[in-house]
């Protein structure tokens, strides 16, 4: 059965940093592509950055500069370093995954909270 566990989130002052993690298990075809999405109160779930099994990356306007997406491929772990963080970067993250039989992504987590408050 597909698995992904999202953790890492919590609260934070403006400025601060978190580590999100997401891994991943009972995967039966190759993951091709994996990433973050995140959804706000009230609105649309956005897409906030993705990296393909070859470590090509690529970032919402929004977050590039501040945020880095990483993997490990040995322990099927996805990770989102954040960094100065603002307010607006309040919202549920989540993990997502695309297998290579799929054009897009096929499987989800359940979502960690972000919280940046002062």
């Amino acid at each position: 059965q597909v698995q992904l566990v999202e953790s890492g989130g919590g609260s934070v002052q403006p400025g601060g940093s978190l580590k999100l993690s997401c891994s991943a298990s009972g995967f039966s075809s190759t993951r091709c592509e994996m990433g973050w999405y995140r959804q706000a109160p009230g609105k649309e779930r956005e897409f906030v950055s993705s990296i393909t099994r070859g470590g090509s990356t690529s970032y919402a306007v929004s977050v590039k500069g501040r945020f880095t997406i990483s993997q490990d491929n040995a322990k099927e772990t996805l990770y989102l370093q954040m960094n100065s963080l603002k307010p607006e970067d309040t919202a549920v993250y989540y993990c997502a995954a695309r297998t290579c039989t799929s054009a897009k992504y096929n499987a989800w987590g359940q979502g960690t909270q972000v919280t940046v408050s002062s």
